[in-house]
């Protein structure tokens, strides 16, 4: 029996750490906006953020609403034994768009991040198809 971890596997962790690198920019550059004491408070006072921390703030969020499906649909793959080209491609493309994704929304790229975004999505659906083939 071999141990090696399958690559859609090994690509949701990466899909983890983009999330992580996310979050950590997000915040890091959020709070140099509300202040570290609103950061270290109870945060009652709502204070919205704006430009870069405002459109990492919607990418996280935006990252937040696919990435639980990409991981349903990789580990659901993986447990049906489903695993092959068309999941190891779907999550590639997933992967790839969301690496890229994030940068281009923080710089306020409009089309090029949408379609990155699209790439992330046609890749989630082919993971997802692979289930049913």
């Amino acid at each position: 029996m071999s141990n090696s971890v399958p690559t859609e596997l090994k690509l949701l962790g990466v899909a983890v750490i983009i999330g992580l690198v996310q979050l950590f920019w997000f915040v890091t550059t959020a709070n140099k906006q509300r202040g570290a004491d609103w950061g270290v408070g109870p945060r009652d006072e709502h204070r919205p953020v704006t430009g870069v921390a405002g459109r990492l703030q919607r990418a996280l969020a935006n990252f937040l609403e696919t990435f639980p499906l990409f991981a349903a649909a990789v580990l659901a793959a993986d447990v049906a034994g489903k695993l092959g080209a068309l999941t190891l491609w779907g999550s590639i493309l997933y992967v790839a768009g969301r690496l890229v994704f994030v940068p281009l929304y923080a710089a306020g790229v409009p089309v090029v991040r949408t379609l990155s975004w699209l790439v992330s999505m046609v890749g989630l659906i082919m993971v997802t198809v692979a289930l049913f083939l």
